[in-house]
């Protein structure tokens, strides 16, 4: 039993086992007793809401933290596969003149050597831009959405996790983009110029990517609603 002491007359032994006060006072004075038992049980009632406000606050971190990691896997596995898919020369493959050739956004290739393109087509610029333009925004993602690892308990105005989120969504947007001038102009394109010819893993990888970039979106959005959430619900 935990003794509370009240003016210098009362006590009151408040029992763990039961709901039951005793009082003992030298003191006959009813609202004295009636003030001290409400004021015990109003530190007991603190005392209860503060260990649980800490326990939603722990889980709520570690929430967040999940959130986070995830957003930040799928961002860094997507950007590898942005600048895989960039870089390398088998968005598709095609046959001519009985030879297997394939192409990606910067070189052409035949049996044994590969060309740069020397034609400046509309289409290609278009998606090496926005692929580029990707690859920046979640590499610049990947940095803000770290910062906000490490370092969420001291966030103030620039909230960290939202800016990474619609970073990702940004290179979402633009792989997606990009992934879509590709498809579209390559069937017209290609489809009627070739029959024997099909995307290859280059181009796949880019789709795999869009859905990444996606997902570390709303990861890390989902670790901004969880900020937001104590900061909404605590008094003002």
């Amino acid at each position: 039993d935990t003794i509370v002491s009240c003016d210098a007359f009362l006590y009151v032994y408040f029992s763990s086992s039961s709901d039951k006060v005793l009082l003992r006072s030298n003191s006959t004075n009813p609202p004295v007793l009636g003030l001290c038992y409400l004021a015990v049980r109003l530190q007991n009632c603190v005392r209860d809401q503060v260990n649980t406000s800490g326990r939603t606050t722990d889980s709520t971190s570690r929430k967040m933290y999940s959130f986070m990691g995830g957003g930040l896997f799928c961002a860094g596995v997507g950007n590898i596969l942005l600048v895989v898919s960039t870089a390398t020369d088998y968005w598709m493959q095609y046959r001519r003149s009985g030879n297997f050739m394939h192409q990606g956004l910067w070189r052409y290739c035949v049996p044994g050597k590969c060309y740069l393109h020397t034609e400046s087509i509309a289409y290609w610029d278009a998606t090496r831009v926005f692929m580029i333009l990707s690859l920046l925004a979640c590499f610049i993602g990947i940095i803000i959405g770290f910062l906000a690892f490490m370092q969420y308990s001291s966030f103030t105005k620039f909230d960290r996790t939202f800016a990474a989120g619609i970073l990702y969504f940004i290179s979402c947007l633009f792989v997606l983009l990009a992934m879509a001038i590709y498809t579209a102009v390559t069937i017209n394109s290609f489809g009627k110029r070739y029959g024997n010819w099909r995307f290859s893993w280059s181009y796949i990888i880019g789709w795999v990517a869009v859905v990444l970039t996606f997902f570390a979106g709303i990861f890390y959005m989902c670790a901004h609603r969880l900020h937001e959430s104590p900061q909404n619900s605590s008094p003002r």
